[in-house]
């Protein structure tokens, strides 16, 4: 069983389904959608996911998918393509441990921001600069 939940603990889900497609994401929508440079998905059956508590807000993305987030603090939740009515896509770092369903490869990498391929370059702080 996976679980998660909103930054602000409004909107909280579960699945018992088998995670697959485990990706990050590089393409325009994901990037707006997110205000991130990517995301980290994977995916499991519809049957196997449910809300548990809250509502989320739903919204049509493109032609063929609708995408939930907590109408309270903004947290994308999960992406649901017409073209695949039986499976659905949870956002990775929305889980309660990220940790547990880790990327296997990276989509849509024609439409990358240029500099989040070399962010591993970067600087890095455990904490906050001031650290």
């Amino acid at each position: 069983m996976l679980e998660g939940r909103c930054c602000c603990g409004e909107i909280r889900y579960q699945t018992n389904g088998t995670p697959s497609s485990p990706t990050v994401c590089h393409c325009r929508t994901c990037r707006r959608a997110s205000g991130a440079p990517c995301v980290a998905w994977f995916t499991v059956p519809s049957a196997s996911f449910q809300f548990i508590a809250g509502t989320p807000r739903r919204f049509r993305s493109s032609r063929h998918a609708v995408r939930t987030f907590c109408p309270a603090c903004g947290t994308a939740l999960t992406f649901q393509s017409e073209r695949s009515p039986n499976e659905i896509d949870i956002t990775t770092c929305s889980l309660q441990d990220p940790e547990a369903v880790a990327p296997k490869d990276q989509t849509w990498t024609a439409s990358r921001v240029s500099w989040s391929a070399t962010l591993h370059a970067l600087p890095a702080h455990a904490h906050s600069r001031d650290e």
